[in-house]
């Protein structure tokens, strides 16, 4: 049965709940690809490349300031968010073989 941190009374339940959400975490990072994936999928008909900066831009700053709402570290989750993207940015790349055409 899922707890709240408050209801949590033993190292073992708090692990057990850090296991739960980095599971979903997991899930959901798991659902982010399938959209990075299907953005490529996308772009190649238009001739759009895998890197958009104003795109990028966006991602990083709203993953800033979603941490501010939530009071966490926003240099730390726009610093994580940055490297989530330049991630999808080479997996697009590989797909729309960007990466071909440097060779």
């Amino acid at each position: 049965m899922q707890k709240t941190a408050a209801e949590c009374t033993t190292m073992a339940d708090i692990r057990v709940e850090i296991d739960r959400i980095d599971h979903a975490l997991m899930t959901l990072f798991a659902e982010r690809w399938g959209y990075i994936e299907r953005a490529a999928e996308i772009k190649r008909p238009l001739n759009l490349k895998a890197d958009i900066p104003v795109r990028v831009t966006e991602v990083k700053q709203n993953a800033r300031r979603n941490a501010i709402d939530l009071r966490l570290d926003p240099d730390f989750y726009e610093d994580l968010w940055a490297r989530l993207v330049e991630s999808a940015i080479a997996h697009e790349r590989k797909l729309l073989g960007e990466d071909d055409a440097e060779i």
